[in-house]
């Protein structure tokens, strides 16, 4: 009879290095814990298709790493988690270069690196998902599309409320975006929009910075 309740670890790299692996078995269970499927998939390359992803209470690194250098995945699973967990979806994705569509992102309530790297080198990636927090947290958005460099156009970032290097290097690297989005934010934090734009070699307009008060290392190496 499968699991129905998870442990802190427990899937924790279980097929990592399969690259034979053509099929992942079903995870149906809706409570995670710690760190349950963290690099659980890492460098399977021949797995073309993600499980079904049916949590909604997640936790710390739940998901950390599960599908990273997955090559040959082309989908990514939904994700209907409204309230994030630190971590969360930390380098989930990172690697995937054949991932063309990204899964909706629907929360609005964030934790401390909880996108951090998600589509990092997913070059084959061409439009963002929408990204509806208007309250950020620590590093929630640092690296989240690095080097997607099929990436076109950035989706609306509303947050009023920024935190620490919660948009670092988001964009870096993304070579084909040529428009960046709105930043209304008025009340920065430290090296809020760090790198961001860096190496985005295609952008011809840079968006409108009204704040009047600034902190340390806000702008660094923005565009």
């Amino acid at each position: 009879m499968p699991a129905t309740t998870l442990a802190p670890y427990c899937y924790d790299g279980m097929f990592s290095g399969c690259t034979s692996l053509t099929a992942a078995p079903e995870l149906p269970i809706t409570t995670l814990a710690n760190s349950c499927y963290a690099a659980m998939f890492h460098g399977c390359t021949s797995l073309t298709a993600a499980p079904e992803l049916p949590a909604i209470t997640l936790a710390n690194y739940c998901y950390y790493m599960m599908f990273r250098d997955c090559t040959s995945l082309t989908t990514a699973p939904q994700l209907p988690a409204m309230t994030l967990a630190n971590g969360c979806y930390y380098w989930m994705f990172l690697g995937c270069t054949s991932l063309t569509t990204a899964p909706q992102l629907q929360a609005t309530t964030l934790a401390s690196y909880c996108y951090e790297s998600m589509f990092r080198g997913c070059t084959s990636l061409t439009a963002a998902p929408e990204l509806p927090a208007t309250t950020l947290a620590e590093r929630c958005y640092e690296d989240m599309f690095k080097n997607c460099t099929l990436l076109t156009a950035a989706p609306a970032l509303s947050a009023t409320t920024l935190a620490k290097q919660c948009y670092a290097g988001m964009f870096e690297g993304c070579t084909s975006l040529t428009t960046a989005p709105v930043l209304p934010a008025i009340t920065l934090a430290s090296s809020c929009y760090s790198g961001m734009f860096l190496g985005c070699t295609s952008l011809t307009i840079a968006p409108v910075l009204p704040a009047t008060t600034l902190a340390s290392y806000c702008y660094s190496s923005m565009f």
